[in-house]
C-alpha cells in the first residue's frame, strides 16, 4: 500500500546521497510503500528535472495516490501524467505559482498585536 507521497526542492541544498548512476536533479518525488504480508517498507525517491517538472502518476496502481499527488502538483509544480484530475486542492484555482518551492517569494504581511505600542 502506499502510505504516503510528497516532493523535496533540492535548489539550496544539491548534495544529497544518490547511486553513482543517477544524476541529482532539483526536485525529487518521494513515495512510501508498506507490504503488510511482508511486514516490509520501501521508499522510492525518483528525480524530477527543474525544466520538465512531470512523471507518471501511482494513481492506476494506488488510488489513494489521487489527494497526494494534487497536493505535490499544487505546492511543487510537478504535473503527474496520467492523473484523472490534476487540479489544485490547497491553493485556489487562481494563485500564482507554488508555495513550497524554494525560489517562491514568501512576501510580507504586517502583524499586529493587540495593545501593543506602535512603531517609536
Amino acid at each position: 500500500m502506499l502510505t504516503d507521497l510528497t516532493a523535496v526542492d533540492y535548489l539550496t541544498h544539491p548534495g544529497r546521497a544518490l547511486q553513482p548512476e543517477i544524476p541529482p536533479e532539483r526536485f525529487e518525488v518521494v513515495a512510501n510503500l508498506l507490504s503488510l504480508s511482508r511486514s516490509s517498507r520501501v521508499r522510492v525517491r525518483v528525480q524530477v528535472p527543474e525544466l520538465d517538472p512531470v512523471v507518471d502518476t501511482l494513481w492506476d496502481i494506488y488510488p489513494g495516490a489521487e489527494a497526494m499527488e494534487r497536493e505535490v502538483y499544487d505546492m511543487f509544480g510537478i504535473v503527474f501524467t496520467g492523473h484523472p484530475d490534476l487540479t489544485r486542492i490547497l491553493m485556489p484555482e487562481d494563485w500564482e505559482g507554488h508555495p513550497l518551492r524554494k525560489d517562491y517569494s514568501v512576501g510580507r504581511v504586517p502583524v499586529q498585536f493587540k495593545e501593543a505600542p506602535g512603531p517609536r
